[in-house]
């Protein structure tokens, strides 16, 4: 998918809202537990009630490697059933690659190719060499991790960096060599929301994934009124918030409502 199409359906929705399929199975709804594969079960559910207010969806692969074949099973059905029925949706690998040149060669394989993910998120820990084998993929995409949502951010992200930078800064300014506004994303932590208008003046015009809305704490209204560009420029992620709002038979309907309630919020702002 490329940037324009993603923001079409931006404008076309008035919605920034990523659903993460971060699909635990000792967490869904007990009735699903018989099917042949109770977490695609789920996942399906999850994505048809809430396609209308979505723009992304975001698998965290730990939640399917985890469970070996079987997982990987239920991530490729997933991602399938993604492409084939809402193609016009932008999908992410969340899997947080990023190694030596030749290695990342085949996780651009794995997440971009084999599965056809639109998008991957990577650390740049490793620098360039790890990161360009994702931006040579045609019409692909790469998120970087930028400044995250969890408390150990502070241990290195905040880091003094040279000239008065911080390491997150220095990742933002560096990493623009690397890729362009139409290859390259951030990820910016929504609890990190009060840093938001300091990078947007860093990198104004790339997109922004932005988890750790609802049950991480981030406030939704921050993030809006800190981090929106032009183009809309975020994808605001919301996980356990709208995939568990029920654990009942109920689950779906939940899920669609919640996610219903927090695009009603975007749009006053899109």
């Amino acid at each position: 998918m490329n940037k324009q199409q993603l923001i079409s359906e931006i404008k076309r929705k008035k919605s920034v809202l990523c659903v993460g399929l971060d699909t635990d199975i000792t967490k869904i709804p007990a009735h699903l537990l018989g099917d042949e594969d109770p977490v695609f079960a789920f996942n399906k559910a999850i994505i048809d009630a809430t396609a209308e207010f979505a723009v992304a969806y975001k698998p965290n692969t730990a939640f399917y490697e985890s469970r070996g074949l079987a997982g990987w099973a239920s991530l490729e059905k997933t991602i399938k059933y993604l492409n084939t029925n809402y193609p016009e949706l932008f999908t992410i690998a969340d899997a947080k690659r990023g190694d030596i040149g030749n290695t990342s060669k085949m996780y651009a394989e794995a997440f971009l190719k084999t599965l056809d993910f639109d998008s991957v998120t990577v650390a740049p820990y490793m620098g360039s060499d790890s990161v360009q084998p994702f931006l040579e993929v045609p019409n692909k995409w790469v998120i970087l991790l930028a400044l995250t949502s969890n408390v150990g951010a502070q241990d290195f992200q905040f880091s003094a960096a040279g000239e008065g930078e911080k390491l997150y800064e220095n990742v933002l300014k560096t990493s623009q060599n690397w890729g362009t506004p139409e290859n390259l994303m951030y990820v910016v932590g929504a609890t990190k929301a009060a840093h938001l208008k300091h990078i947007r003046s860093i990198v104004p015009n790339h997109f922004l994934l932005v988890p750790g809305v609802g049950a991480q704490g981030g406030s939704l209204e921050d993030v809006l009124e800190n981090g929106l560009n032009t183009d809309g420029g975020l994808l605001i992620n919301s996980s356990r918030g709208i995939i568990y709002a029920s654990a009942g038979n109920d689950f779906a309907q939940a899920a669609g409502d919640e996610a219903k309630a927090l695009v009603s919020v975007m749009k006053r702002y899109l």
